[in-house]
């Protein structure tokens, strides 16, 4: 899992017709105070997230866990949209 922040989208009229209603998001990579790092992907969105908000991400053959990216040429999912980020004891990020 990478923790993103959603910094875009992507719009593709013509795809594999296995992606038709699926939405694109440009994530940057981010460290745990939400500062960004290097490296992007494009990553299908399963939990409605925006731009703007700080996101997970999984790559590679667990991109294609969600009920959303099952059999699906994916190679990036968002999963989840962060609420918070403790690491002992200190509020990190709060959204």
């Amino acid at each position: 899992m990478q923790l993103g922040k959603i910094v875009g989208t992507v719009v593709s009229t013509q795809k594999d017709e296995k992606l038709t209603g699926l939405k694109f998001h440009v994530v940057k990579n981010v460290d745990f105070d939400g500062n960004p790092t290097s490296g992007f992907v494009v990553a299908v969105d399963s939990v409605g997230a925006g731009v703007g908000e700080v996101v997970l991400t999984a790559a590679g053959s667990s991109a294609r866990q969600t009920d959303i990216t099952k059999d699906k040429p994916v190679d990036a999912v968002i999963m989840a949209i962060v609420d918070t980020i403790e690491i002992d004891g200190e509020n990190r990020y709060v959204k």
